[in-house]
């Protein structure tokens, strides 16, 4: 099998943007039959939903449910796709949480509602009607999560089996943001250490729901057990892999090119998130180090100056080495899992190629 992007085997990316589409049209419709001053909603996620993001967790589920031994069917893509709908759900409320300014080069969702109280002159603050739109159209994207991937057109068996893994990725998924939430507030390490919790974060928060969960998903649409050899090769790929890609997210957060990621340069440090890197960098640095590190991560008005001075903080102390050392340890650990020849063999290529995707992408 040839591969380019692999996130386009398969003419993936394209056939998930059309079912997106057909199912936003649909929906907001809706909306509008409800009141027309939903526009805006419909208008909002349009254009969240349907002009960025790689598409990354439908691909897995799809590649997992043919390494299982699944066919090729637009209603397996049309249930795959609605993990962008989740996904933008947990977007969402992640930019209101940590207050971000834009997603995606573009304004944040709670920022552009702020921006819609100003321009009509509404009564109130600005920014709270900014924030209950976010939270209110996080909300609708759950939802219609959950709707899209019923009325997707699968065997009602097949949804029915698929359930379990599709609500235990979402708790995971809500227990790993209240995680990373609980580490910003209470930053002294628990017993297990704080690079042991940055990395459990990692994984319940992005790494499990980008990557082992979306397979399993796949995998047990195409009749897999999730007790069974498949599902174990699956998450024996997808463990290791999903937190290597969540550490390549912490990196880009502090290393990251502004006009590639999509987001200011420092969002992360001005957030006072406490990722492996801050974690390497502490454990590893001198007092001066530590003197860096409390000064000015978590500063709401860190300045360039400021973010110059924690990058060269984790790069002195071969905090970023130690993570771009995980990351390829992960990474590999994740290759070997597919060569247990349990798993479709034109998967497993693109597979291959998603690994790369995912945890050297540069946004």
């Amino acid at each position: 099998m040839s591969l380019g992007d692999p996130l386009d085997a398969a003419d993936l990316r394209q056939r998930v943007q059309k079912a997106l589409s057909a199912f936003l049209a649909t929906e907001e419709t809706v909306l509008e039959s409800l009141s027309s001053s939903l526009a805006p909603v419909g208008s909002a996620l349009d254009e969240f939903l349907l002009t960025g993001g790689k598409r990354l967790r439908p691909a897995f589920a799809y590649w997992g449910h043919r390494a299982a031994g699944g066919d090729d069917s637009d209603a397996v893509v049309a249930a795959v796709s609605s993990l962008e709908l989740l996904h933008a759900c947990a977007l969402i409320h992640d930019d209101v949480i940590d207050g971000s300014d834009l997603r995606r080069g573009r304004p944040a969702v709670h920022r552009r509602f702020a921006a819609a109280h100003d321009d009509a002159g509404y009564r109130g603050r600005a920014d709270d009607f900014g924030v209950a739109s976010a939270v209110v159209l996080g909300d609708l994207c759950h939802v219609w999560a959950d709707q899209m991937f019923h009325s997707a057109g699968l065997p009602a068996e097949a949804l029915l089996a698929a359930l379990p893994v599709y609500d235990t990725m979402r708790v995971e998924l809500m227990a790993g943001q209240y995680l990373d939430v609980l580490a910003q507030a209470d930053p002294s390490p628990d017993v297990d250490g704080a690079l042991a919790r940055a990395l459990r974060v990692a994984r319940y928060k992005s790494g499990k729901y980008t990557v082992e969960r979306p397979l399993h998903l796949g995998a047990v649409l195409a009749g897999a057990s999730l007790s069974g050899p498949v599902c174990a090769a699956l998450s024996d790929y997808g463990l290791p892999l999903g937190e290597a890609f969540q550490l390549r997210d912490d990196v880009l957060g502090v290393f990251g090119d502004p006009d590639t990621t999509g987001k200011p340069a420092g969002d992360d440090l001005r957030d006072g998130k406490r990722t492996a890197l801050v974690a390497l960098a502490r454990s590893r640095g001198d007092a001066a180090a530590r003197c860096v590190l409390d000064t000015y991560l978590g500063r709401p008005d860190l300045d360039a100056a400021g973010v110059a001075r924690l990058r060269d903080v984790m790069a002195s102390t071969g905090a970023l080495a130690e993570v771009e050392r995980i990351i390829a340890a992960r990474t590999a650990e994740a290759l070997a899992a597919l060569d247990t020849g349990v798993l479709d063999a034109e998967a497993v290529a693109v597979l291959r190629a998603l690994a790369g995707a995912a945890t050297t992408r540069h946004g």
